[in-house]
């Protein structure tokens, strides 16, 4: 099949799912990720011939975005904080605005510190894996529940050739860690079941719901216990940072206050809503 009947149909099934540019934009990497063509070749090439096996991946990869399955899973890949993280249904599929709290680690450590910090709730470990491509005198630890999770986070330290200490645990039942630590992050589940109604489908259906949901009744679960734990855990001065719930802003500020955190400071993300909470021990 020509590669500009390929596009035509591509469109086509999916007119009914997608808007356009959404159809555009998994069109083009599909086609970047299995034919190693950019738009612009593309648009150069309409009679470029796709061969069997690789039409058959693309026709595959069709037929599982009309189910909704994200196109991050369809490709075993996406891109966080310009490094390459394999993804599967096992790990949620990393967003911009946690690259925002990455951002916000980074420029708040002088490059030459030898720090520790820790991870809580890794997934794929886009997280401590970017802390450790841009600031190589940290010692990085990383924690999940999820052995699935943590698989995949191995890979990804090995794929970007970071070492990244790996913990199985579940911080819920966790007390205390052997050491100290300069930076405890963590991005845990926020998602209240009452606000399941406002996130897409795609996501309900494909991303673990371990690492997205908690009961309406107690939406900061994690956030009391990591907090007691970062009190025990930081050094003096040492800096938690979180990734919160937008609507949950001045509940967490205050839940910081109270476990007596000081310069607690709250930061919207690109999208203008409160996302990102740093506090000194």
């Amino acid at each position: 099949m020509k590669i500009k009947e390929f596009k035509n149909l591509f469109f086509k099934e999916l007119s009914d799912v997608y808007p356009e540019t959404e159809i555009q934009s998994f069109f083009n990497i599909l086609i970047e990720f299995k034919l190693n063509l950019s738009r612009i070749e593309v648009a150069l090439q309409p009679n470029f011939n796709i061969e069997k096996s690789e039409l058959d991946f693309l026709q595959k990869a069709l037929s599982n975005l009309k189910k909704l399955i994200p196109i991050q899973y369809i490709i075993g890949e996406t891109e966080f904080y310009g490094l390459k993280f394999e993804v599967n249904n096992s790990v949620l599929i990393p967003r911009p605005e946690t690259e925002e709290l990455v951002s916000w680690i980074i420029t708040s450590t002088p490059l030459s510190d030898q720090l520790k910090i820790l991870d809580i709730g890794t997934g794929s470990g886009c997280i401590p894996i970017s802390l450790a491509k841009n600031l190589p005198n940290a010692e990085i630890y990383a924690i999940d529940i999820s052995k699935e999770a943590l698989e995949i986070a191995k890979k990804n330290a090995l794929k970007n050739k970071v070492t990244i200490h790996f913990i199985e645990a579940d911080i819920l039942t966790l007390n205390e860690f052997p050491q100290q630590f300069n930076i405890i992050v963590s991005n845990p589940p926020y998602v209240r079941e009452l606000e399941k109604d406002q996130m897409q489908q795609n996501v309900l259906a494909n991303e673990p719901h371990l690492a997205l949901f908690v009961a309406n009744e107690n939406p900061l679960l994690f956030y009391d216990k990591i907090a007691d734990l970062a009190k025990k855990q930081l050094t003096k001065n040492g800096e938690l940072f979180f990734e919160i719930n937008q609507y949950l802003g001045e509940e967490t500020v205050n839940l910081l206050k109270d476990k007596g955190f000081k310069n607690i400071e709250l930061t919207k993300d690109i999208f203008g809503v409160d996302r990102m909470i740093k506090a000194t021990n």
